[in-house]
């Protein structure tokens, strides 16, 4: 058994093991985990807190011998399920918490039947401290590059265009699984906790090149519910802009598109709609609901950028610093990917 320790975020792209375990609770699990951790617990929710119970209310030696019971049976039962057809030559990386009993005697019973198994020091918390050290502690790492406009003219779209020709992109709401407006969360669709997405954030920033600018598209400090952490917030608002500027008509027509799934759910809809009620008279909301019941969706979408996002873009946007205007008659494929080229040969 091996112990292994991780200085950097990008020492998880280097790991030599076929498989990282994560040992922990599944609401531990939920909340937070190595990126492509598996879920293998030697304890369940119910169960781990059993065991804190009797370590509190009866005696340490009772809650160590009852939870190795309960950790042998668990632990056989992956070995029965998830481990049945693993080569001799496989090689787990297993973690808890803090790197302490769960995983060490998790891994134990592996190291026995002959596999090279790896333990994380410091277990889950190890890796937290580095994402925290990257968010909190230290500086972006590149140049940014805001791509800014007013809602629907495709910023979205335009970012991932420019990703895929080579550009340098930081997706904050694909991380976020948040489009970042009422309207942004897909029907069914679940944010991560923020544990979750600092997480992803830090390996998605250690991953940057530091010698290239990163375009990111402008958000507020939250993306639905989740925030942002401060210092890449204070660097997209010290950031020149590229802005995107496109007519209603088109913005309302891509917005039809883009949200296509909101708009195929029609009690979801109204919902999104009732919700800006407390910033909008009774009969605009009422109007706003005929139009979704009518599947009127882009007339919905330009009367919402009107009367609603356009006014708030426009008290909140940026007046100083450094702009670069891209304008465009429609949002057609083919004008995003023309947009897309330009602004990736921009950041070149």
């Amino acid at each position: 058994m091996k112990t292994v320790t991780l200085t950097a975020l990008s020492d998880l792209d280097l790991l030599p093991y076929d498989e990282v375990i994560d040992a922990r609770s599944p609401a531990e699990f939920a909340e937070d985990h190595l990126p492509g951790a598996v879920s293998l617990p030697v304890l369940d929710d119910a169960e781990r807190a059993r065991i804190g119970t009797i370590h509190t209310r009866e005696s340490r030696f009772l809650a160590r011998r009852t939870g190795a019971a309960l950790i042998a049976r668990n632990v056989a039962a992956h070995l029965e399920g998830h481990f049945a057809d693993r080569p001799a030559g496989y090689r787990p990386l297993v973690y808890c918490w803090r790197g302490g009993q769960r995983s060490g005697a998790f891994a134990t019973i592996l190291g026995q039947i002959g596999w090279q198994v790896g333990v994380l020091a410091g277990g889950w918390r190890s890796y937290r401290r580095l994402v925290v050290r990257a968010l909190y502690e230290t500086g972006f790492p590149a140049p940014v590059r805001l791509l800014d406009g007013n809602t629907g003219t495709a910023k979205t779209a335009i970012l991932q265009r420019v990703a895929a020709l080579g550009g340098q992109v930081l997706d904050l709401e694909g991380l976020a699984a948040h489009r970042g407006s009422i309207f942004g969360q897909p029907p069914g669709a679940v944010q991560p906790s923020q544990k979750r997405f600092e997480g992803a954030l830090a390996q998605a920033i250690a991953r940057l090149d530091p010698a290239r600018p990163v375009l990111v598209e402008a958000e507020s400090s939250r993306i639905g519910a989740l925030r942002l952490p401060p210092k890449l917030w204070l660097a997209m608002r010290a950031a020149p802009r590229l802005r995107i500027e496109a007519p209603l008509a088109a913005r309302a027509a891509w917005l039809a598109r883009a949200y296509a799934d909101l708009a195929a759910d029609g009690d979801a809809l109204a919902a999104r709609i009732a919700a800006l009620a407390p910033f909008h008279a009774r009969t605009r909301i009422a109007e706003w609901q005929a139009l979704a019941a009518a599947g009127a969706f882009e007339a919905l979408a330009a009367e919402l950028m009107q009367a609603h996002y356009d006014p708030r873009y426009a008290r909140t946007r940026r007046s100083d610093g450094a702009e670069d205007v891209l304008a465009t008659a429609d949002l057609s494929d083919a004008a995003i990917d023309r947009l897309a080229l330009a602004i990736r040969d921009r950041l070149d």
